[in-house]
């Protein structure tokens, strides 16, 4: 069977598109079905997927971003773009013959979508898709969206801190809580990673492991191992921190 990841951070929206896929292409399997960019692009590097539905607007790492990293990732997968932008957005798409849908996803569409994608021996070049994504980014950008956080309330024992985003190194996922980490210590938040991606600067705030978000600007450095793995040096605290495989594209231009 022909495997796919589906990535849709609107639940019911992704709930429509794996139904309408069921019907359009019964021999596709749904792999993962991911809420956000950091865990559809792990997902894409460990299932390989012959094709990945990837929303343009999602928490942490955008469509756009997700489909740049797949260039190394996995090179081979074949990248259909969800959208719920304007013209200008989709004669970028048009330029770059990528395949892209619009929301709400109607079923011809989506049929004639997958008719391309079983007919296509070879998916788009990673040089169409960083074009596409050069293109892209400034207008996407300025999309309306809420500001971003700028402070944030964490507790560390009896004390609740009053602590502002530009001084957190990074973010840390353990069990119910979230870790903020600053160059005086930790405190504990509850609030889920997966929220934080949609309130933090992604311009600043970059997820380099399912488990943990990092301020870009407190990075000192980043290595690669024998694996394709990296890791990230701080600034401002002796602890390291791993970088997923898929991830090490966030650090390309370092």
């Amino acid at each position: 069977m022909t495997k796919c990841v589906v990535a849709e951070d609107e639940s019911l929206l992704r709930e429509d598109l794996i139904r309408l896929l069921g019907e359009v292409w019964p021999e596709l399997e749904v792999v993962a079905a991911c809420e956000d960019g950091g865990s559809a692009l792990e997902a894409i590097a460990e299932a390989q997927p012959e094709v990945a539905f990837l929303d343009i607007r999602m928490p942490g790492l955008s469509g756009m971003e997700v489909a740049a990293a797949m260039a190394e990732a996995s090179p081979h997968t074949q990248v259909v773009f969800v959208t719920a932008y304007d013209q200008y957005a989709i004669d970028a798409f048009n330029k770059g013959a990528l395949d892209y849908l619009l929301k709400p996803v109607q079923h011809e569409r989506l049929a004639e979508t997958c008719r391309r994608l079983r007919q296509r021996t070879t998916p788009g070049s990673a040089a169409g898709l960083a074009d596409l994504v050069r293109q892209l980014s400034g207008s996407l950008g300025q999309q309306s969206k809420a500001p971003p956080l700028v402070w944030l309330t964490a507790s560390a024992g009896n004390e609740t801190r009053l602590i502002l985003i530009e001084d957190v190194a990074y973010f840390r996922s353990d069990t119910k809580y979230t870790v903020v980490m600053t160059a005086e210590g930790e405190a504990l938040l509850r609030k889920p990673l997966r929220e934080l991606l949609e309130v933090l600067d992604p311009a600043i705030f970059k997820q380099i492991h399912r488990s943990t978000i990092v301020n870009m600007r407190a990075v000192a450095g980043v290595t690669r191992d024998e694996t394709g793995r990296g890791i990230v040096r701080l600034k401002n605290r002796p602890e390291t921190l791993a970088v997923s495989q898929p991830f090490m594209s966030l650090f390309r231009s370092m």
